[in-house]
């Protein structure tokens, strides 16, 4: 599926009964989370459909229809109407919510199972923010196993919501500007997961979109890794702070599906 989405969506649909299967799967995504349900419909032999945003990326959206999967775009406001109208309850397909189930974050915490699992005595996990769920379910394994370990959530300069939340205490909107890291651009916490990040990420680091350019490019000529823009966010905050403040750390690259022309784009930078 080209993401970690696969782990929590998996998890959530073993659980779902026979009949909430037939009448297919459906999420809203900027792709990520669309891909790994896409994957789970394929082996779970039933259907499935995603609203995205209009500014999906290409390569997300080809990736999807080349699964025969329904893809629905829509301008980012409608979108943002039918998540806080809670349109999919009209619909009669079995909804996954990124954000807000339950057994989407239980999935998600199987990483930072895996984190301590490695390594034990980890200091600090980046992990990259957009609607939650990764960071609060990773930060809520790494915190009960080891409560020593420090999660820090990574968000752009672009999409800073839970960063401005923490500072001001409360779930906040903030105004959206381009960025390269699609798969977090939510310019809100939502009041559900929020008491969740508070509780479960230590603190909220923000990085500049050119950092997340070098991370990238760092990445694949010397880990030989491809990452989109919100995948190369955890390492971006690492390369950015202090060794002796992050100690011994994990940088959580969440997803490669980055496009062709702007990975090119991007590599063409010569390497500092």
């Amino acid at each position: 599926a080209g993401s970690f989405k696969i782990r929590g969506a998996y998890n959530w649909a073993t659980g779902l009964s026979p009949d909430e299967l037939r009448r297919g799967l459906s999420t809203f995504s900027a792709g990520n989370t669309a891909l790994a349900l896409a994957h789970c419909a394929r082996v779970f032999g039933t259907t499935c459909r995603s609203i995205l945003p209009d500014y999906a990326p290409e390569v997300k959206v080809q990736a999807l229809r080349e699964r025969g999967i329904e893809t629905v775009l829509v301008p980012f406001d409608d979108l943002v109407d039918y998540i806080f109208s809670a349109g999919w309850r009209s619909e009669p397909y079995t909804f996954l919510h990124p954000w807000a189930e339950p057994a989407m974050i239980a999935g998600h915490a199987t990483i930072g199972l895996e984190i301590i699992e490695d390594l034990p005595d980890v200091e600090t996990v980046f992990v990259p923010v957009g609607g939650g769920a990764l960071a609060s379910g990773v930060g809520c394994a790494v915190g009960m196993l080891n409560p020593a370990a420090r999660t820090v959530g990574i968000q752009t300069e672009s999409y800073s919501s839970l960063a401005q939340s923490f500072h001001e205490g409360r779930p906040v909107w903030i105004e959206p500007r381009p960025t390269i890291c699609d798969g977090v651009a939510v310019p809100f916490t939502t009041d559900q997961l929020y008491p969740l990040l508070r509780e479960t990420v230590d603190s909220v680091a923000v990085v500049m979109e050119a950092q997340v350019r070098a991370a990238i490019r760092v990445l694949a000529a010397e880990s030989r890794v491809v990452s989109e823009g919100a995948g190369a966010l955890a390492l971006a905050a690492a390369l950015d702070t202090p060794r002796e403040e992050r100690g011994l750390s994990v940088c959580l690259i969440s997803g490669g599906n980055i496009q062709a022309q702007l990975l090119d784009e991007i590599l063409s930078v010569r390497l500092a």
